[in-house]
């Protein structure tokens, strides 16, 4: 093994041919949380150590009572609303993704609307990614009982490995 030195930390890094297949595709998730852009950089490094393909993506959660929309906004309002949206996803991705990958062009986009856990378990199923990047907000408590965990869940139900990563400093207390 070689140390890796990353601008993030000093890791041991797995080289020769049998490691470099190791991780063809690497999925990471983002809500666009200060944890995911955290997370993006071990994402990231990870692509360019392997030579990996990276897909990054976002998951659009459902609206709570679509019926409800359709009574107060035209179809063409609706229409403008997710071109709207789609736009403004798109800036997102250009501003905390893409303008920090430099000359890594091994990558794709991919945006879906549904729960966020199911949506991450589909794409890593249809892409067949070889491991799953993604920020983990640590709740605890109330907030886990009513907000549940995605990464927990995706840990649970993902047919890759998963790497959570959590902002530093933040500190783990036992429920």
């Amino acid at each position: 093994m070689k140390q890796h030195k990353s601008e993030i930390q000093d890791c041991q890094v797995l080289k020769g041919r049998r490691f470099r297949k190791m991780f063809k595709k690497i999925l990471f998730c983002t809500d666009f949380s200060e944890n995911s852009h955290y997370a993006f950089s071990y994402a990231l490094d990870l692509a360019k150590t392997y030579k990996s393909k990276l897909f990054l993506l976002h998951v659009i959660p459902e609206p709570a009572h679509p019926e409800l929309l359709s009574i107060y906004l035209s179809p063409e309002k609706l229409e403008e609303l997710k071109i709207s949206q789609k736009k403004e996803l798109e800036d997102q991705f250009k501003t905390h993704y893409l303008s920090k990958m430099g000359r890594f062009k091994d990558y794709g986009v991919v945006i879906k609307q549904g729960e966020a856990f199911y949506e991450i378990i589909q794409v890593a199923k249809k892409e067949k990614v070889d491991l799953i990047v993604m920020g983990t907000h640590g709740r605890t408590g109330l907030d886990y009982i009513l907000f549940g965990s995605t990464a927990e869940k995706v840990v649970r139900n993902s047919p890759s490995p998963v790497m959570t990563i959590r902002l530093p400093g933040k500190k783990f207390t036992m429920p």
